[in-house]
């Protein structure tokens, strides 16, 4: 249940959906079997134990996308018919031309579609309706925008934004590495600087101290930070992108101890967990949002 990697937007300022409205909607799309011609399907499940599609506690809502995608290879769908394909050209008696091998791949794949093994794939949001953040655990940025489209495809209508700040997150970043983090934040040992010319050159450093002469030779080189790892409250760990993402998040000194003898029930033990990751998650992205010079201001709706 803990999230891996954040995707973050902010909520209309002036929603107010509830628990009961988005659970009867996210009802309404729930995920379906791929049909036998079909690729790929996708819908909402459960996200928690309690086998409800929305798990609430309090303002906190929890949400899953579920997409089953049939696993269908090219490489197959051709090797069987250059298969067929052998066998035709030699019951006709002369090569099988390019329109019948296109008809020979298209019945080929609808025949393998349908018995095509389907892999199932979650991707969990993260709704705080208090503070207005939708949070989704995705470090690709096109996987979070087909959870907020189903989603607001589910509910109608959802103006979500990204999380913007005033000021440039690779600026902080750069300052950051010059005179250290601020606040409750501790630089780490990530880092990814890039050329700002045409050719992009990067340099990486994994588990590197960070405060050397070469560092500050890069960026007085004109190199600008695009990853940089960092810890907040020695209670989070995490890389911050360029772009606002936060990515290979580690809780720390979070996470409650699990009862070794099973004790505690399943779902008990997953509204703890909830409550002490959007607690802490919460407080951080205002730490965050505070530290790169406050919120930019959202444009209307």
């Amino acid at each position: 249940m803990w999230f891996k990697n954040l995707t973050v937007y902010r909520l209309p300022s002036d929603w107010h959906g509830s628990a009961a409205d988005l659970e009867a909607a996210l009802g309404r799309f729930p995920l379906q079997p791929c049909s036998p011609l079909q690729m790929r399907s996708r819908g909402w499940v459960a996200p928690s134990p309690s086998g409800r599609l929305l798990h609430t506690l309090g303002t906190q809502h929890l949400l899953a996308l579920g997409c089953d995608q049939k696993l269908l290879p090219a490489a197959v769908i051709r090797q069987e018919a250059e298969r067929r394909a052998a066998g035709q050209a030699e019951s006709q008696g002369f090569p099988v031309g390019r329109r019948q091998m296109r008809a020979l791949k298209l019945q080929v794949a609808d025949e393998l579609r349908a018995r095509a093994l389907t892999r199932r794939t979650l991707t969990r949001a993260w709704i705080d309706a208090t503070q207005g953040w939708l949070v989704v655990d995705a470090a690709s940025a096109t996987r979070a925008e087909e959870v907020v489209e189903t989603l607001r495809d589910t509910l109608g209508s959802l103006a979500v934004q990204m999380f913007d700040t005033q000021r440039s997150v690779s600026g902080c970043m750069a300052a950051w590495l010059q005179r250290g983090a601020p606040g409750a934040f501790a630089i780490e040992q990530d880092l990814e600087l890039e050329s700002a010319d045409a050719l992009k050159a990067s340099v990486r450093y994994r588990r590197h101290p960070l405060d050397g002469q070469d560092i500050r030779a890069h960026l007085a080189a004109g190199k600008r930070p695009t990853q940089l790892g960092l810890t907040w409250n020695g209670r989070i760990a995490f890389v911050l992108t360029e772009k606002l993402q936060i990515k290979r998040l580690q809780f720390l000194e979070v996470a409650p101890e699990r009862e070794d003898g099973g004790e505690i029930d399943p779902l008990e033990q997953f509204d703890l967990d909830f409550t002490v990751m959007a607690g802490e998650l919460g407080r951080l992205l205002a730490d965050l949002a505070r530290e790169l010079g406050g919120e930019a201001e959202r444009a209307a709706a």
